[in-house]
Formats: structure tokens, C-alpha cells, sequence
């Protein structure tokens, strides 16, 4: 069976990404938000917003946070795919996501993101505003998807 798109609410979102994300968890707000559905049951859930780098915030740029699934064949494809063609028909020119720099970023690759670089990583704890690191601090990947 194919899957579905669907749009959803934030909170609908974050539920699914507090269940089921490795590593990460819910996000403070979003442009949009989509479920991919199999048979009635979501099988994941992608969440875009505005860029979390200030610099890359130009106006005509969104970012994929998040991407959670149960583990379903095809699911993270499937969304990043969708999230593309939202964006584009939104009028934004570029999004971008993160990976780990252990991922592989196969679900990416698939539908044709390009691996810009490695980049961030480390803390945001510093002495004038201590913080608890409450996610991975390695370097990661960053892929983008452009028009033209």
C-alpha cells in the first residue's frame, strides 16, 4: 500500500517526534507540519520552520527540524520529498536539514539533497548562560535542496 500525506497541527507533530526521534525532542514552533499515513496509522511526521542559524534566516530559506518515524520503509523519503514541494509551492527557494555526522543520509540522497558540509556541534553552555545539553554534540551534516 502507498503512503498518504497529511498535513498536521504542531502538537500533533511533537507527540510523534517525542515517541519516536533518536535523539531529539519536540520544537518550539514551525511553518508547517506533515504525517505520512499507511493503512490509517501514522508511520511518520516531518516538522519545517524558519532556519535555527540566524544567518541562513534570508527570508527564502525553511528547515526541516524535524523528521520522525516508526521505522516504516520509504517514510523519511517520502517526507523530505514533501516537504520540498510544500516549500517550493510556499514560494521559499531552499530548505535545509541537519544529520548526524554518523548518518548516512540515505533518505536524503534519495531525493536528490545535496551534502553542503560538515558544520555546528558542541554546546551551548557558557558561563554567562549556563545550560543542560540535552542533545548530541558531535558535528553534523548539513543537506540542502535549491531551486533551480
Amino acid at each position: 500500500m502507498s503512503l498518504l500525506l497529511m498535513p498536521c497541527t504542531l502538537s500533533e507533530a511533537n507527540i510523534y517526534v517525542e515517541k519516536y526521534h533518536r535523539h531529539h525532542k519536540k520544537v518550539q514552533g514551525h511553518k508547517f507540519s506533515l504525517m505520512a499515513i499507511n493503512d490509517g496509522e501514522i508511520v511518520g511526521v516531518a516538522i519545517v520552520g524558519r532556519p535555527v542559524a540566524r544567518f541562513l534566516d534570508d527570508g527564502l530559506t525553511l528547515e526541516v527540524t524535524r523528521v520522525a518515524t516508526n521505522g516504516y520503509k520509504n517514510a523519511c523519503s517520502f517526507l523530505y520529498g514533501a516537504c520540498w514541494r510544500a516549500t517550493k509551492a510556499l514560494g521559499y527557494k531552499k530548505l535545509i536539514t541537519y544529520t548526524l555526522s554518523n548518518e548516512q543520509g540515505g533518505s536524503l540522497k534519495a531525493v536528490g539533497w545535496k551534502l553542503i558540509g560538515e558544520c555546528g556541534g558542541g554546546t551551548w553552555n557558557c558561563e554567562s548562560r549556563p545550560r543542560i545539553d540535552k542533545h548530541p554534540l558531535q558535528k553534523k551534516l548539513r543537506w540542502e535542496k535549491e531551486e533551480g
